[in-house]
């Protein structure tokens, strides 16, 4: 399990407009920052769609934490 004040700040630092969603663009250049994970627009949609509780192809924090504790 994820430590949640943990995971609030690297939710925080993915929202890049601060607006509490994580788009597949945000995603993307997020982990085009990480290092060498230099996935398509396509790929980065699709891995919110998995994680998307309510379909509107964002990811909440709520949808982000559930995640981390699979």
């Amino acid at each position: 399990m994820a430590d949640i004040e943990t995971a609030r700040k690297e939710f925080q630092r993915i929202d890049e407009n601060g607006d509490g969603f994580i788009t597949a663009a945000e995603f993307k250049t997020a982990l085009a920052q990480g290092g060498d994970w230099n996935v398509t627009e396509a790929v980065a949609e699709a891995v919110i769609a998995s994680r998307d509780l309510d379909g509107d192809k964002l990811l909440s924090f709520d949808e982000f934490w559930a995640h981390l504790n699979k």
